[in-house]
């Protein structure tokens, strides 16, 4: 008896449940009383994206991508709104999941190496725990701990419970919501830069560029180069499933057009496209004409903002990505290669000829002369050279304490601190990281942490290569936007740090899904 009183008090419709309800509501109504009408808006409205997000974690991980970006124009235009107000849904997110889980009695613990009992491996979790690892070593003489040690590894932790949530609750039908949130983001994040290159009239003097007539775009991270440098993980994302639609089109049509030309006794049956070594494309899942829809509109906003960011880094990085995946984008690799020849030889006609623009081509090409690998102590500084000569001085700490702290650094996240005790004597402010990130992992967690990082990444691509090759319609587009992105992250990461402004967050998010797209693919999926 007493059981089933306690079953009744603890039910949904029971009292206890009813009373907390209350409890809530009159509590929402006295904050509500104290807020301005904008912000009894804004408590409305993320009071109901937490709740949806207890009811499908996947509107709380949007929510969450969504508010991350906003962390840097939080903190210096929004002072009294919390800048991590994102971290809450990244918290409701997983505790939703793990509560659905705990009530479905379906938590699934995955193993690094799989084939454990009733466990199945997850692809590339290994790695990642590999370089977990040699980040909490480093940590054990830390020149900083509390402040710079335990946030950045506070990151890759949660890079490792993202990647754990998107590769267990990801599904056929959830798919297209979550690149449809990507994407959208990425389409606010592009309007927001157009309207600061020339829209908005002013700027940030330090940011004129044209002469003066526009401003570089930033969105809201405050800093071009890291906006641009996100702009540069997304595009490909919306490139990748366009390509495959386009080329599936193309396909299509060039298979009609030898079917029609056939005698009429050959009617256009799939026989007869398997015996022209065609493949017939189809995009059978109504959901994915949206995504498409919503792909190409962010193509060109997001290739537009990232052009308007100024930013050289994110301009080679996305060049690089372009490169990459027209290898991808043909099952055979030597027809790939062929288009990345095509894609040179064209863009090099253009530049030889010159029809490129003089502005892009001098942005791209005037650095080069600054460029030194000799000690920067002695070098002048002006306004031209300044940009280059600043990276060249962080990278020369960064080896610095490479020399010193050979083998486990001088600790994770703690780049920053240890800069005075190394800094160059026209140098004294540190940055925040090294404008390199591998010599900035390798400063921070010695030669050990840079090793597990590349041996992480060799994996990603590894991994991100296979499902290339057998993954087909949207997954095979999702796939070869993986790798675009990947090589976007690899490139620009030799002139910046892209893990900032919780852009960690996509990163967790974007591994999950490469570990759902490598998973043996049953029938639901390989029709998507």
């Amino acid at each position: 008896m007493k059981d089933i009183a306690l079953h009744r008090l603890l039910a949904w419709n029971g009292p206890l449940i009813t009373l907390l309800g209350l409890a809530l509501a009159l509590a929402a109504g006295l904050l509500l009383v104290r807020l301005t009408p904008l912000g009894g808006v804004l408590f409305v409205g993320l009071a109901v994206v937490g709740v949806a997000a207890v009811i499908e974690p996947l509107v709380g991980l949007a929510a969450a991508l969504f508010l991350g970006l906003l962390w840097a124009y939080l903190r210096a235009e929004v002072p009294q709104v919390p800048a991590q107000i994102a971290q809450v849904f990244v918290a409701l997110t997983l505790a939703a999941w793990l509560a659905r889980g705990l009530v479905r009695r379906e938590i699934r613990i995955p193993h690094p190496l799989g084939g454990q009992g009733n466990r199945k491996g997850l692809p590339l979790l290994l790695p990642l725990l590999i370089f977990l690892g040699a980040a909490l070593l480093s940590l054990w003489d830390a020149v900083e701990l509390p402040v710079y040690g335990v946030p950045e590894f506070i990151k890759w932790v949660q890079i490792l419970l993202l990647f754990i949530f998107v590769s267990d609750h990801l599904t056929p039908r959830r798919l297209p919501w979550l690149l449809g949130a990507l994407l959208v983001t990425g389409l606010f994040q592009a309007g927001v830069g157009i309207w600061q290159f020339g829209l908005r009239g002013e700027g940030p003097e330090h940011f004129a560029i044209l002469g003066d007539r526009f401003y570089r775009a930033y969105g809201t991270f405050e800093q071009p180069n890291p906006y641009a440098g996100y702009l540069g993980l997304m595009l490909p994302l919306a490139v990748g499933p366009l390509a495959i639609m386009v080329r599936g089109k193309l396909v299509n049509w060039y298979t009609g057009k030898l079917v029609r030309g056939r005698p009429s006794s050959q009617s256009t049956n799939l026989p007869t496209y398997q015996s022209i070594n065609l493949p017939v494309y189809q995009f059978t899942i109504p959901s994915a004409c949206p995504t498409l829809l919503v792909g190409g509109v962010s193509t060109i906003a997001m290739l537009a903002a990232l052009a308007m960011s100024w930013s050289r880094g994110a301009w080679l990085g996305f060049g690089a990505a372009v490169l990459v995946m027209a290898v991808a984008l043909p099952r055979k690799t030597r027809w790939g290669l062929l288009l990345v020849a095509v894609l040179v030889v064209g863009v090099f006609s253009l530049y030889t000829a010159g029809l490129l623009p003089d502005p892009i081509v001098a942005r791209l090409t005037d650095f080069a002369q600054d460029v030194r690998f000799e000690d920067v102590r002695g070098v002048g500084i002006n306004d031209a050279n300044y940009a280059v000569i600043e990276r060249l001085a962080h990278w020369q700490v960064a080896l610095e304490m490479i020399r010193y702290n050979l083998w486990t650094g001088v600790g994770f996240g703690c780049y920053e601190p240890a800069y005075p005790r190394f800094a160059l004597i026209n140098w004294p402010i540190a940055l925040g990281h090294a404008h390199n990130y591998y010599l900035n992992v390798a400063a921070e967690t010695g030669i050990i942490g840079l090793a597990a990082y590349l041996l992480l990444w060799v994996a990603v691509f590894w991994q991100t290569w296979q499902v290339t090759r057998r993954a087909h319609g949207l997954l095979r587009g999702v796939a070869i936007g993986l790798l675009g992105t990947w090589t976007h992250l690899s490139i620009h990461h030799f002139l910046d740090n892209l893990y900032v402004n919780n852009v960690h967050l996509y990163i967790g998010v974007l591994l999950g899904l490469l570990a759902w797209l490598a998973r043996p693919c049953p029938t639901a999926r390989s029709r998507l």
